[in-house]
Order: structure tokens, then C-alpha cells, then sequence
């Protein structure tokens, strides 16, 4: 991996992060993003490598240019590199990250209960296979 690659860490048994993976997906016209579920050996290696801890899996982490973004400021910055009009979420960086580390903090502590968990990772698909880390 090298530091200008654009690297998404999701829970990998989580419907609502599946969805957000899902959903990047869809709108990365450049596919330039990554992925690697949190509980694979790629994500916990990463995460040790950025000095997360590898039990890290109430948040996504946002990896790129050697940096390693969580909760709010992880989803706003991908969100800047999506294409329009999700571009537009990313002037939600302007509220103080206290306020948006609440909001998240508080969809993902309910996460399993609103959205559901699966009892095992995503998938992907052949055609997608080449963006996800193993």
C-alpha cells in the first residue's frame, strides 16, 4: 500500500456500514477508494500501523496520505471525494467536531439494534473484488 491510496476500514457485519460502503461505491466515479472490513487481517494490520486499536470497531476509519481519520472528520472527508451532490456533505466539517462526533457517536452506538448485523462480512462481488484489501 502506498500513502497516496484512499483506504476505507468498515465493520465488516454491520448493515448500515455495508450501506455506506455500498453507497461510496456507487459515487466514486474515480475508484480511487479501497476497502477492508475491520475484522480482516488487512484492517487490523492497518489499524495497528496507524496506532488504533484493533478491537477499533465503533467507528470507520478513513485512511489516506498516511493519515488516519475516525467518525465524523473519516465520513466527511470521504464524502469530499465523492462526486456531486454528496461532494456537498462535506461542509458539515464547519460544525464543531464535538457536535458532529456526538451525532456519530450516537448512530453508532445503535447501529446493530436499528440497522441490523449480519453474522458475516460483506462479500463483494467479482467486479468489485479488486477494490477490497485481503
Amino acid at each position: 500500500m502506498s500513502k497516496t491510496d484512499h483506504i476505507i476500514l468498515f465493520d465488516g457485519v454491520c448493515n448500515l456500514c455495508n450501506g455506506a460502503v455500498q453507497f461510496v461505491l456507487k459515487r466514486d466515479k474515480e475508484a480511487v477508494f479501497k476497502f477492508a472490513s475491520l475484522q480482516s487481517d488487512a484492517g487490523k494490520k492497518l489499524l495497528e500501523a496507524h496506532g488504533l486499536p484493533e478491537d477499533h470497531l465503533k467507528s470507520f476509519v478513513y485512511i489516506c496520505n498516511g493519515e488516519a481519520y475516525t467518525r465524523s472528520d473519516a465520513a466527511l472527508k470521504v464524502a469530499a471525494r465523492l462526486s456531486y451532490p454528496t461532494k456537498l456533505l462535506s461542509w458539515f466539517i464547519i460544525v464543531p467536531r464535538s457536535i458532529r462526533d456526538f451525532v456519530y457517536d450516537l448512530i453508532a452506538r445503535n447501529r446493530y439494534r436499528i440497522f441490523g448485523k449480519k453474522e458475516t462480512c460483506m462479500l463483494p462481488t467479482l467486479e468489485l473484488r479488486q477494490r477490497f484489501i485481503s
